[in-house]
């Protein structure tokens, strides 16, 4: 076998399995580690603890695989919202079809196996999102795109609404062209639009961002926070929707979208969540990756946006149901403290009308 392998067959096999883009980064550390690292330090990625543990290996790929030498980068392109989306608790564009994770993971596996038979000897391991793999810029270094100021992959030419997936092998596989570089010049639309200010310049606070709060914190949500946290349900679009990356192309209506990822769904009606049961939940939500937030965190979410719809039309009917949620003391506390925080809201600051 020659000391390093060509990387055109490995990118011909995953754009024929489907990938919008493929790339291959060196098992060494990836750019931006001791920024992470930093973030880390100063507490900005708030109640998600998991991201402070293996901080090692995050800095360092060639951990999760003995003798790992390349890491075979690709992105699966998802459907972004429609401009005119309103109405409902609105869900994030990614979170509305099958779960990425399967979808991805299943295809690397494939096409791990593929590879095994064709160069005996080599090792590999699938990575998708629940490794401690820092993807965006080890597949900036793959040539997958840039990171934004919204701290996002950018591709320039087809945008950022990817899913991020690797796999890490003993191969020592050609790098494609790939690095840093600002993709963003003067633009800061992404940080002034966010509705709750989490971003900075390639810097984002995970402890007041909308995504975060909404399907990572397993706790209360402080009433500071619900107002930016407006309709959304699961997660957020705003740093994507204004970017101007992201605005249609020729390149992004050639680019393929899996069909694993048509959306069964673009919204939930709210009162319908708010009465949810283990069972209803499963019924809309099985196999997407809205089921990452539990039950308890979905009503909890609920409460919070049906508070700004009772704010907006005091005479609406999820007055009466977010009251009797908060005096309702079988209710998991924090659906409980969000329904009351959102009383609180829709009476303008009077508690207890």
């Amino acid at each position: 076998m020659p000391e390093q392998l060509d990387a055109a067959p490995f990118l011909d096999d995953c754009l024929a399995a489907g990938f919008a883009l493929a790339g291959v980064a060196a098992a060494t550390p990836p750019p931006h580690g001791e920024a992470v690292g930093q973030w880390i330090a100063d507490g900005m990625h708030g109640s998600m603890g998991w991201m402070a543990r293996h901080q090692d290996v995050r800095s360092d790929p060639a951990l999760l695989l003995e003798g790992a030498r390349s890491i075979i980068c690709v992105a699966d392109r998802y459907e972004p919202p429609e401009p005119t989306e309103q109405g409902g608790g609105r869900i994030a564009a990614y979170a509305r079809g099958r779960d990425y994770h399967r979808v991805i993971r299943k295809r690397l596996h494939g096409l791990a196996d593929r590879w095994r038979a064709r160069c005996e000897g080599a090792d590999f391991r699938v990575c998708v999102d629940t490794a401690p793999l820092l993807e965006r810029p080890v597949a900036e270094a793959a040539g997958l795109g840039r990171v934004g100021k919204n701290t996002l992959l950018i591709d320039p030419g087809i945008g950022s609404w990817m899913l991020l997936g690797e796999v890490v092998t003993t191969l020592s596989i050609a790098t494609t062209p790939g690095g840093g570089g600002d993709p963003c010049g003067t633009c800061t639309r992404c940080i002034d639009a966010c509705p709750t200010q989490a971003l900075s310049p390639w810097k984002l606070d995970a402890r007041v961002c909308i995504s975060a709060l909404t399907i990572e914190h397993r706790e209360t949500i402080p009433a500071a926070m619900h107002a930016g946290i407006g309709d959304w349900l699961f997660g957020c679009d705003v740093c994507q929707t204004v970017c101007p990356h992201n605005a249609p192309t020729l390149r992004t209506r050639q680019t393929p979208v899996h069909d694993e990822y048509a959306p069964r769904f673009t919204s939930w009606d709210v009162a319908s969540v708010l009465d949810w049961g283990a069972e209803a939940r499963l019924k809309t939500a099985a196999g997407t990756p809205t089921m990452r937030a539990t039950l308890d965190m979905i009503r909890r979410n609920a409460c919070i946006v049906a508070g700004g719809m009772v704010e907006r039309q005091p005479g609406s009917p999820l007055a009466s149901r977010l009251r009797a949620i908060a005096s309702d003391a079988a209710e998991p506390e924090m659906v409980r403290d969000a329904a009351a925080a959102a009383i609180t809201r829709a009476d303008g600051g009077r508690a207890g009308r």
